[in-house]
């Protein structure tokens, strides 16, 4: 699948062409499919939540860019890149991009405080995400 934006992002050196196996992809998929069962656990802490719900649509993310035959290092490019390999819609990528702020919050300023609207909203753009991935 080639798409002209991220051929784009080819030639500026933000992605790279693969040829990644369908266990890769699959492991990826796994991963997100694991992490969001992960979520019904009710002794986990909002932060938990929101921290495994990230990664949940990040693993699941990487799996459609690499099924598109790309690699990217940054989650927030991976993230960006749904519109394109998950026809993603602007308010599921507006959720993932907020999602990526706080978490970053998170990692370098010690920020953990997260509301539960933001779990709930990013729980339900990484279920959609697991569907379109595993559509695909």
């Amino acid at each position: 699948m080639t798409n002209e934006y991220l051929e784009n992002l080819v030639r500026v050196g933000k992605l790279h062409r693969v040829r990644p196996s369908e266990e890769e992809i699959s492991n990826l998929i796994r991963k997100g499919l694991a992490k969001l069962n992960d979520l019904a656990e009710a002794e986990l802490s909002a932060f938990t939540r929101f921290d495994v719900a990230y990664n949940a649509a990040h693993a699941l993310s990487l799996a459609a860019v690499w099924r598109a035959g790309y690699r990217s290092d940054s989650c927030y490019l991976v993230f960006q890149c749904t519109q394109h390999t998950l026809d993603l819609d602007a308010n599921s990528r507006r959720v993932l991009d907020l999602a990526h702020r706080n978490r970053n919050r998170a990692e370098y300023e010690g920020d953990v405080d997260v509301e539960e609207s933001m779990i709930e909203a990013l729980t339900r753009v990484s279920e959609l995400i697991a569907k379109r991935v595993q559509e695909i």
